[in-house]
């Protein structure tokens, strides 16, 4: 199974040296190892047999959904203040847990394949299958944890009405809004998972996710798979909307997501650290190119 926590878990078999970086204040892997180790992760990925990464799909969108279950369950009969959305975010984070220790395939954490695509290793037709294949599987995943949740009669009263209203918010955002905070949910998602892939424990992993996760959901940035759960589950408690105000959110928040992650995690990353050799030369000075 391959899956960000699981794939590369022994040390990095790049033919790049890897540098130390000195201490990081963490038992885990220096930044430079964690490039090597997210680009040959995402080497992995990008050759995944079709049944399972459509079965890994399917189960990610299914555990975002249990972590945006859990946030509504968790601000339900209360005004959404801020510490309430802290504890919100707190409870989200179980998606994401979910995804790195128990394994999955999540679109907005593939954006870090771009960096296995930048160093030549992933062709540009691998890596659009791979997202052509999890971002539907995801929806899937999602819907399918929505309409349970209804079939359940769980989407009434407090709960209902706690998706009901996040629905009605999300189907109101303007484009540009939907944008901006999709590139700036997943610069955070995928810092979760390059912060959790410096652990080789899962409890490492879990509190690495558990702060950027939390920042990003109290401070209400948009996530295209949690809103693939988000939205349907409102619109099932009594959200009124169409398709075309559906897609107003879910197409600029999963562009903005790609921004942020593969744009502003993997590439910057890649630049820092993926053709770095030694920081010194033999004379003790910086090297000149």
């Amino acid at each position: 199974m391959h899956c960000w926590a699981i794939a590369g878990s022994g040390r990095p078999t790049d033919d790049r040296p890897i540098t130390d970086d000195g201490p990081t204040g963490l038992e885990g892997d220096s930044p430079a190892e964690i490039e090597i180790r997210i680009a040959a992760s995402g080497v992995a990925r990008a050759v995944l047999l079709l049944v399972p990464l459509v079965t890994l799909g399917v189960l990610g969108g299914m555990f975002i959904g249990f972590g945006a279950m859990a946030f509504i369950a968790a601000t339900s009969g209360v005004e959404l203040s801020g510490p309430v959305r802290l504890l919100g975010g707190v409870a989200f984070c179980l998606g994401l847990v979910l995804v790195v220790v128990g394994g999955a395939e999540l679109f907005t954490g593939n954006a870090l394949i771009v960096m296995a695509w930048a160093e030549g290793r992933v062709s540009t037709a691998l890596l659009l299958r791979n997202w052509a294949v999890v971002l539907p599987s995801n929806l899937a995943g999602a819907i399918v944890v929505a309409l349970i949740m209804d079939q359940a009669g769980l989407l009434q009263g407090a709960h209902g009405e706690r998706a009901a209203a996040i629905a009605e918010a999300k189907l109101g955002l303007a484009l540009a809004e939907a944008f901006w905070r999709g590139v700036l949910c997943n610069s955070l998602v995928c810092l979760a998972v390059w912060l959790a892939m410096a652990s080789r424990s899962a409890g490492g992993k879990i509190l690495a996710i558990i702060f950027p996760i939390t920042t990003f959901v109290a401070a209400g940035f948009e996530h295209s798979v949690a809103n693939f759960y988000l939205i349907p589950a409102g619109m099932l408690a009594g959200t009124s909307g169409g398709w075309t105000e559906v897609l107003a959110n879910w197409v600029p928040v999963t562009l903005g997501n790609i921004l942020g992650g593969a744009g502003g995690v993997a590439l910057s990353y890649r630049l820092a650290y993926g053709r770095r050799q030694a920081t010194l030369d033999n004379s003790g000075e910086p090297p000149t190119t």
